[in-house]
């Protein structure tokens, strides 16, 4: 069976030819990379653009007045408002620059958190987060003496939104939550929940780690206080993420980290503070990564993250329909494609994650196997790991039918 879904949106094999990593063979066979939830791969531009910056005007920013770090220091600070526009910032200080989405939720916890929670207050959390989105809560919890409540899930991994009724009280102090699952592919109605938030008083974080790369996302119109993502999940290099604030919020927390940059005036017994967002971003930060981020967003933006969206779901609704044809595979999530991002996670009766994984390797197909940092909702699922293919802007129809041959011989060769 082959594709049958109208790919014409863009031309894709043009597009492809954009990435030179997808063009090789892994043990004899052409590489079908379907771990983007992971990491994604990084069009020639992005990788020009970071080689650019080191060949040409490697300097650091902000503090020069020679022609490099001023050259730099635009490039940097024009990748911060290719940012701002990219999710409907109201301002280019309002983005803050981290290494990662981790970074950015820990930064959140620590310095808002500690600045505004308190023993007795509650922290909401949903099962299907990502550890990262879990752990600085637990961290803050136990500094504060606060205590953590749970969204649960239905059978097909959407959130009971029902429970919001008890859930959200005048004691939650924020709710932080996935806007997609890492695991599952939900995508969760983050507007909605966010309205009822603001009505009790919460604060609202996303982690859009998974979100930012696939769709449209306006921090504006979600009317959310906090947005965090990572530059390598959407065609950029690893060590740059992203922290977006309300900027009312920002200005009202204290640093996260010291040291240069983020100071005012230092004395021997104290220091005073910069404004937003060198507050938040101490010591010399990773600035060809960051302009090479613009570059990713570029990229994105010429391509359009509409287009974008609408091509990953037909993808997913051509790899469900080829999925639900493998005996014994059980997909774990939502079964349509209503609210569902292009993330499948699924097992094998009777064979372990790890086994498939190596036998779609054989075939020269990356996916990912394990608990995906989500060990809760794996816990949830009742299975120890499962299996993730996660699909991009640059995969195609043939490789899901080879995901589903290699996952007929992984059958045949384990069972």
């Amino acid at each position: 069976m082959t594709a049958t879904v109208p790919f014409s949106i863009f031309d894709i094999l043009d597009l492809r030819r954009q990435f030179p990593i997808l063009h090789q063979e892994i043990n004899g066979k052409p590489l079908a990379f379907l771990d983007s939830g992971a990491s994604a791969q990084q069009p020639r531009q992005v990788m020009d653009c970071l080689e650019d910056y080191f060949r040409r005007y490697h300097a650091n920013v902000h503090r020069g007045v020679y022609r490099m770090s001023e050259e730099a220091t635009f490039a940097y600070e024009r990748a911060r408002g290719k940012v701002a526009r990219f999710i409907g910032a109201a301002s280019p200080r309002e983005v803050i620059f981290t290494r990662n989405a981790t970074e950015s939720i820990n930064l959140v916890a620590q310095s808002w958190g500690l600045a505004n929670v308190r023993a007795g207050d509650h922290i909401l959390l949903t099962i299907m987060e990502h550890h990262s989105n879990i752990v600085p809560w637990q961290m803050l919890a136990e500094r504060t003496g606060a205590h953590l409540d749970y969204i649960q899930l239905d059978g097909q991994g959407r959130l009971v939104l029902e429970d919001l009724d008890h859930l959200l009280t005048e004691k939650t102090r924020i709710v932080a939550l996935t806007q997609q699952s890492n695991v599952l592919g939900t995508v969760n109605p983050v507007q909605l929940i966010a309205q009822r938030a603001h009505a009790v008083g919460a604060v609202v974080l996303v982690d859009g780690a998974q979100s930012v790369p696939h769709m449209p996302v306006n921090v504006q119109k979600l009317d959310i206080d906090f947005l965090a993502f990572s530059g390598h999940k959407m065609c950029g290099p690893t060590g740059i993420g992203v922290l977006w604030g309300r900027q009312a919020l920002l200005e009202q927390m204290p640093p996260f980290l010291g040291g240069g940059s983020m100071i005012d005036v230092v004395e021997l017994d104290h220091s005073t503070y910069t404004e937003i967002p060198s507050r938040f971003e101490a010591g010399t930060p990773a600035i060809g990564e960051a302009i090479a981020l613009g570059a990713a967003i570029d990229f994105l933006s010429e391509v359009s993250l509409e287009k974008i969206h609408h091509y990953e779901h037909e993808l997913l609704t051509y790899a469900l329909q080829r999925l639900s044809m493998v005996p014994d595979l059980k997909i774990h999530g939502p079964l349509t494609t209503e609210h569902r991002g292009a993330t499948i996670a699924f097992t094998l009766t009777g064979l372990h994650p790890q086994d498939i994984a190596a036998v779609l390797d054989s075939e020269g197909i990356a996916v990912r196997a394990g608990h995906h940092c989500a060990q809760p909702l794996h816990r949830w699922l009742e299975v120890p790991a499962t299996v993730r293919a996660s699909l991009y802007l640059y995969n195609i129809p043939e490789e899901i039918d080879r995901l589903v041959l290699a996952l007929d011989k992984a059958r045949r060769m384990l069972g």
